[in-house]
């Protein structure tokens, strides 16, 4: 908790009213401006405790108007009333008066950001810019001069664009630049006005900055400039706030204008935050804020139970960004202050939650201006009589020896003796900066006075006081300590030194002081860390000093230094700037070891996957007595803060571990700290003491501001003797480092149940069952022995703790384990056991829906114990069973019973409510309810007892309900109506009643329908009745078969020759049925010529050669069907041979039957795959048949698939041309691939006389016929020969043809000699050569020689037409030129074009 000194400044006894205050930015020092009552007025300032400084007093028959200090030199611009202006320096006093440039009184004085230039204005409009130099003495006479003839009212600077390099301006202004000299200069920059009249102009200053000077008709109140929008912010008096976008060249346009709310008349204050937050007081109850970023507003009120009063008004506001702090001053002499609170991500609050109301400050008077400033963020307070400055402070806290001292009050403590159960009030005349106790003394100091009490029972008694400027100090026995440059003194109560423990210049000034048992630690500037021993009469070093400097990088400072009590080991609290952000962190180190050893604990790896990851300490303790035991407070670092702000965070954890130089840094313990206490103070087995926040204490006339709590391992043992309480010690150690033997044998002599109970809720904490179950043993808890063994059972060790935990009474731990480990339905069994109804009905609804109902009842049934019947009829219903349940427990209240019927109109009550009617005798009733419940077996059975048979009958009839059908039919039956027992029987389906009563009264008409309607059992029954009459022996056949006994039926059916029903028997016959039944059968169709019906029942009876000879006999269509039937896969009763054959011989009577593919299918299916081709190619599929030979693979097929191909118009096809090709030569028949060659040369020459490819395909036969194998009978030889020869003709022919184009006689020659061969036909055509010659001669012109080569083909060739070889153009010459007609007779015999000529082509 922190709390704020108030100085009151030491003015001079002639100073009256204070008018103004101003605060150095970084320096501590205000400014005070007065006002005498009659004229004139002064100037003063003080030091930041309100010290007068006699140097710096300026005074004047003239008032004061302005202040404004310089913002790095401790220089202020004082403007007066008459114009005067003063620059007075801190702290020489030194008095600088500017040039007499102003007439009227000053209203406006600004120092440019970097303080190289002054602007001032007066009252008739006068502006000046004035240069001062880096040390802030005046330079010369003003720079500029402008007349507005109108006041001016406030001035703002524009911050530099990014791009502006003021250092390369100002060298290339010196070198002679004169575009720089001219950006540079004042004398460049001439002022300019922008394009609204009477808003803005800027000038550029030296060091590179644009300011603005804004003036208007309507008196300007407030400035502001929105650098992340570059937006010019306006507030006139009337509060009308308008915003301007700036242009380059000084240009402003308005893009939003408006009225802030406030009360009128009031005198407003305005302040303006770095995040674009603007504030205003008006003399109200609230401050309104205003967010020009998000354009949200709100408004912040005073809150009575802190303190403060109604109708208690704001008259001014002041922020500090540094703290984050918003104060105001109010009408009743009191300071509210709002520190901003930072909202978690994810938290969609509204604005006015950011900020927390914190606990006033309270001066007298009326509060008129407050104003933060200087870098210790001071704040200083005008009530119009005097000044305030106020200086935060964090609430002293001590303890030691059983003693305890709590800051109540600036000047007031709070004392408490533990031991003696005293407690004290002590009350200083100074400001109280800290405190240290003993068992017998408190000593205070405020940093220049320290002050010694010694405390004897309840009366604090002064032994000594005396000066001292030290910050810290420390209490061993009579000793204080104390500290100064270079040095720690040791001294007595009445101040007195008596030793001096000296540190180097390298080791730095002492600035953190702390004692445990005899033991001093020191901390320095310098971040060195020093012990010193002092259980001697003189203090001796207990190590030499370390320095932790190389050994922790990015280390920023010492914030805490704690020695443990045998002095072995140090803690350090250290603030570490990484990324420009503070990062706080806790090291520990062995102070006696020559090696420094430094454990750093944010850095552990046990503790990254802890809930202490993300944390960091902001205190730490050790035990006074156990040198191992080390407890600190850790927050979430995002929280973490140099002030003493995390004392209001919420999420504050309180963490216990062990430290030793073995083991390192061991967590025994974390917990949150209770709520209601403000920090932790000490650590002091058994307990933890805590401070308590302010109001939580309990009223009394002297506050109990310290409070403990046990830890852990002691609760229940807070009183135990030391003996125990070392044993404990040890045992939770042992524990933690998960020695369980040692841990034992620390506490095996110990007999107390109380501490062997502590041990177990140890366990619980521990989770360790094996532990817990030897404490058990010792305690004698036999029940929660048994109990832990159950839940051994659960397969969650979280939910086996939670068992312990709940027969210890631990019931707030049991609770969290199960939900740990989200056993809800453990969960809601514990709720429900501990009484907590409504966390079982949470959980039931939310995480253990399965058990929402049982949950539900066992409610309804505790409600009901505690007679609360209204409810328990609620929760009854949504457990769904108020139909029995709420009956149940209203039957003793029958009118209360009757309305809850009414109200439900639910069938099962009503039926519930009509049998308690009918027990009552009630019938009529019953019959209503029974009725509303839709109950006809009771309405019949009532009609019945009631004698109302026709009614019972029309309502068996009309709902066709089988239980009142039923009912109604064994009535009748006990009267000897037997045809309407026989009617409800059938009407209930109870047909086997029925049945026997037709038996039984021979009643045969109606036996045959309802056997029908019956189960196999009752129709056997009733057709043995009709074989044992002999009669209706059709109808006995048709109920046997109906009943699934064929044997029987056709037996009876057989004896009796009903034919027609043994064909209706014989179509449910299947191959399940009796093999001799089915040949039987079949032997029936076959002498009646129902040969389809005979085949089928002898496949049924696996009788597949007979069907198959009756199909091949009679003719029969075999189809798939029936085929796969006779061949199925699976059967075991044939062979494979067997098999095999049969499937030959259906696929043979598939191929007479023309069913070729079927028969493919079972040829492949007989491994006969030739006779699948063949059967495949009668077929005529191409598709299936190369398909069929590319699966096969065999080389015969592949040959007789390529023979069936070359059928086909393959000419056409080239796809068929390159398969035949293929299969030829898979099947490795090159003969037959030469044959086809020569039938593709043949078909080349004749359709298309292309001797080219022909020439190329002959080629190719004769390599294959090269190939073939068969030379047995020379044949190979004498055709290879031929094949030769057609190719050395074809050739020839070829190169006379290719050769014409070059040399046309060698050409012709060539084809002569050609014709001259023996045996040319057969290879080139002898009409084609003459053809050759024939054109050769016309085109040449020798149409003679071309007619007698075209006489001696028609000789050669009589038979043929030669139009063939011959172009028509060149007939046509021909006739022309000889002058002859050659028709179509001359030239051959007459062909039909339509006529076609077959060829049959064999292939071998």
């Amino acid at each position: 908790m922190a709390v704020y000194f108030d100085h009151r400044i030491e003015a001079p006894e002639s100073t009256d009213v204070p008018s103004q205050i101003c605060w150095h930015s970084a320096v501590p020092v205000l400014a005070v401006a007065s006002n005498r009552a009659t004229s004139g007025g002064t100037v003063d300032l003080y030091l930041q405790q309100g010290e007068y400084v006699e140097n710096c007093h300026l005074e004047r028959s003239h008032q004061p108007t302005v202040l404004r200090w310089h913002p790095t030199k401790p220089v202020l611009a004082l403007g007066w009333e008459n114009g005067e202006i003063v620059l007075l320096t801190h702290p020489s006093g030194d008095q600088t008066v500017l040039p007499n440039t102003h007439t009227a009184s000053i209203t406006l004085l600004e120092w440019s950001s970097s303080g190289s230039r002054l602007v001032t204005g007066d009252q008739t409009g006068a502006l000046a810019v004035w240069k001062v130099d880096a040390r802030g003495r005046l330079q010369g006479n003003h720079l500029v001069k402008h007349e507005y003839n109108k006041p001016l009212t406030y001035c703002i600077f524009k911050p530099a664009s990014p791009g502006d390099d003021v250092a390369m301006l100002a060298r290339a202004s010196v070198n002679g630049d004169e575009s720089a000299l001219d950006m540079f200069s004042w004398k460049g920059a001439p002022l300019k006005m922008g394009p609204q009249e009477g808003l803005a102009f800027y000038v550029s200053t030296a060091d590179g900055i644009c300011f603005f000077v804004l003036y208007i008709l309507s008196a300007i109140k407030k400035l502001f400039y929105l650098q992340k929008r570059e937006t010019l912010v306006v507030i006139t008096e009337t509060l009308m706030l308008s915003q301007y976008s700036l242009g380059p060249e000084g240009g402003a346009q308005e893009f939003m204008k408006v009225k802030l709310s406030s009360r009128s008349g009031q005198n407003v204050d305005i302040v303006w935050t770095d995040n674009s937050l603007l504030i205003t007081a008006a003399g109200e109850q609230i401050i309104r804020l205003w967010d020009l970023e998000r354009d949200d507003n709100y408004v912040l009120s005073l809150d009575e139970s802190l303190g403060f009063e109604r109708g208690e008004m704001i008259n001014c506001v002041s922020y500090c960004a540094g703290k984050e702090i918003l104060a105001a001053g109010t009408s009743h002499g009191r300071i509210a202050m709002w520190r901003m609170v930072v909202l978690p991500a994810n938290s969609r609050g509204d604005s006015k939650a950011q900020w927390k109301l914190q606990t006033p400050t309270e001066i007298e008077g009326h509060i008129m201006h407050l104003q933060w400033g200087s870098s210790l963020n001071l704040l200083a307070a005008n009530n119009s009589n005097t000044v305030m400055i106020l200086c935060e402070h964090v609430m002293s806290a001590h303890f030691s020896q059983q003693v305890a001292a709590v800051q109540l009050t600036p000047t007031q403590l709070s004392i408490t003796q533990f031991s003696t159960g005293m407690r004290a009030s002590l009350q200083s005349d100074m400001h109280i900066k800290g405190v240290c106790v003993t068992k017998d003394s408190v000593t205070v100091w405020s940093g220049k006075q320290v002050t010694v009490y010694e405390l004897s029972g309840t009366v604090l008694r002064i032994t000594g006081s005396f000066t001292c400027d030290s910050n810290v100090v420390a209490v061993h026995g009579e000793n204080v300590y104390t500290v100064e440059p270079n040095r720690v003194q040791i001294r007595t109560p009445q101040g007195t030194v008596k030793q001096l423990l000296t540190f180097s210049k390298a080791e730095g000034n002492p600035v953190l002081l702390s004692v445990c048992q005899s033991y001093l630690a020191v901390g320095t500037d310098t971040a060195h860390i020093k012990v010193f021993d002092l259980s001697r009469r003189d203090a001796k070093a207990h190590c030499s000093a370390k320095s932790l400097t190389e050994e922790i990088a990015n280390l920023g400072a010492l914030r805490s230094v704690k020695c443990n009590a045998n002095g072995s080991q140090v803690s350090i609290l250290i603030s570490q700037v990484n990324r420009r952000h503070e990062v706080v962190t806790l090291h520990i180190l062995k102070s006696f070891s020559a090696d420094t050893n430094i454990y750093n604990w944010s850095q552990k790896p046990q503790f990254q996957e802890t809930e202490l990851n993300g944390r960091c300490p902001v205190s730490h303790f050790w035990d006074e007595s156990d040198p191992r035991l080390f407890v600190c407070e850790t927050v979430p670092i995002s929280s973490e803060s140099s002030s003493a702000s995390y004392l209001d965070t919420v999420d504050v954890s309180v963490m216990t571990l062990f430290c030793t130089q073995e083991h390192g840094l061991l967590l025994q313990d974390c917990y949150p700290k209770p709520a209601g206490l403000q920090a932790l103070l000490a650590l002091d087995v058994p307990y933890y003491y805590f401070s308590c926040k302010p109001g939580e204490s309990t009223p009394a006339h002297f506050p109990h501001m310290v409070s403990r709590r046990p830890l852990r391992d002691f609760v229940g043992l807070e009183n135990c003797e030391k003996t125990t309480r070392d044993a404990m010690l040890n045992f939770s150690f042992y524990l933690t480092t998960g020695d369980m033997d040692e841990a034992f044998k620390s506490i095996k002599l110990i007999k107390s149940k109380a501490v062997w109970e502590n041990m177990a809720r140890m366990c619980v904490k521990t989770r360790r069952l094996d532990v817990a179950r030897v404490c058990l043993g010792n305690m004698g808890n036999a029940r929660a022995a048994k109990a832990l063994k159950e839940a051994e059972a659960e397969p969650e060790p979280e939910a086996q703790v939670a068992m312990l935990a709940i027969q210890l009474g631990m019931l707030e731990d049991a609770e969290k384990l199960y939900k740990c480990c989200q056993r809800y339905d453990l969960l809601n069994n514990f709720y429900q056991a501990s009484g907590q109804w409504q966390k079982a009905l949470e959980t039931a609804e939310i995480h253990d829906r399965i058990h929402l109902r049982t949950t539900y009842y066992s409610y309804a049934k505790y409600l009901e114990s505690m007679g609360d019947k209204n409810q328990a009829i609620v929760y009854y219903e949504h457990s769904d069973t108020h139909r029995v349940e709420v009956p149940r427990m209203l039957q003793d209240d029958t009118s209360s019973l009757k309305i809850y019927v009414d109200k439900m109109k639910d069938k099962n009550i009503y039926k519930w409510w009509a049998q308690y009617l009918e027990s009552q005798s009630d019938m009529d009733s019953a019959l209503h309810f029974y009725e509303r419940a839709q109950d006809y077996l009771s309405l019949v059975r009532v009609h019945c007892y009631m004698g109302n048979i026709q009614k019972a009958s029309e309502i068996a009839n009309d709902t066709g309900d089988r239980a009142a059908s039923y009912h109604l039919a064994r009535h009748y039956e006990g009267h000897d109506d037997i045809k309407q027992a026989v009617h409800f029987y059938t009407r209930a389906q109870a047909y086997n009643n029925a049945i026997r009563l037709c038996k039984e009264n021979g009643l045969d008409d109606q036996l045959m329908n309802l056997a029908l309607l019956s189960n196999p059992e009752d129709m056997m029954e009733a057709a043995s009745y009709y074989e044992e009459k002999g009669m209706h022996m059709d109808q006995a056949v048709a109920l046997y078969h109906k009943a699934g006994y064929f044997s029987k039926a056709l037996e009876l059916a057989f004896a009796t020759q009903q034919f027609s029903a043994l064909q209706l028997i014989a179509e449910d016959l299947d191959e399940n049925s009796d093999p001799a039944l089915l040949a039987r059968c079949s032997d029936f169709f076959i002498t009646h010529s129902q040969y389809e019906k005979a085949v089928d029942l002898l496949v049924a009876a696996k009788k597949y050669h007979q069907a198959l000879e009756l199909c091949v006999s009679q003719n029969l269509t075999i189809t798939e069907e029936l085929a796969e039937r006779m061949t199925l896969t699976d059967s075991k009763e044939l062979s494979e041979e067997v098999r095999k054959e049969l499937l030959e011989r259906i696929a043979d009577c598939c191929m007479r039957q023309g069913n070729y593919h079927l028969a493919t299918k079972k040829y492949t299916q007989a491994g006969n795959k030739p006779k699948a081709m063949r059967a495949l190619l009668k077929s005529g599929d191409t598709e299936k048949i190369v398909f069929f030979a590319n699966v096969c693979r065999q080389k015969e097929l592949f040959i007789m698939a390529a023979n069936y191909l070359q059928s086909l118009d393959w000419r056409k096809n080239p796809e068929i041309l390159k398969t035949i090709i293929g299969f030829y030569t898979k099947g490795r028949a090159p003969d037959l691939l030469a044959g086809f060659y020569e039938a593709c040369a043949q078909v080349e020459i004749d359709d298309y006389q292309n001797y080219e490819k022909a020439l190329d395909a002959l080629t190719e036969a004769a390599k294959c016929l090269s190939k073939s194998k068969d030379t047995l009978s020379g044949q190979q030889e004498v055709r290879l020969a031929n094949l030769q020869h057609k190719i050395t003709l074809i050739k020839k022919f070829v190169h006379a043809r290719r050769l014409y184009v070059e040399d046309a006689n060698e050409a012709v020659q060539l084809c002569e000699a050609l014709l001259e061969e023996p045996e040319l036909d057969p290879a080139v055509r002898i009409g084609d050569a003459y053809g050759f010659l024939v054109e050769h001669h016309c085109q040449q012109g020798n149409f003679q020689v071309a007619y007698r080569k075209l006489e001696e083909l028609q000789k050669l060739l009589p038979t043929q037409n030669v139009r063939y070889y011959i172009s028509q153009t060149s007939l046509e010459a021909l006739q022309k030129e000889m002058g002859v007609h050659l028709d179509r007779g001359d030239l051959g015999p007459n062909v039909k074009e339509d006529d076609e000529v077959e060829e049959d082509l064999s292939v071998s």
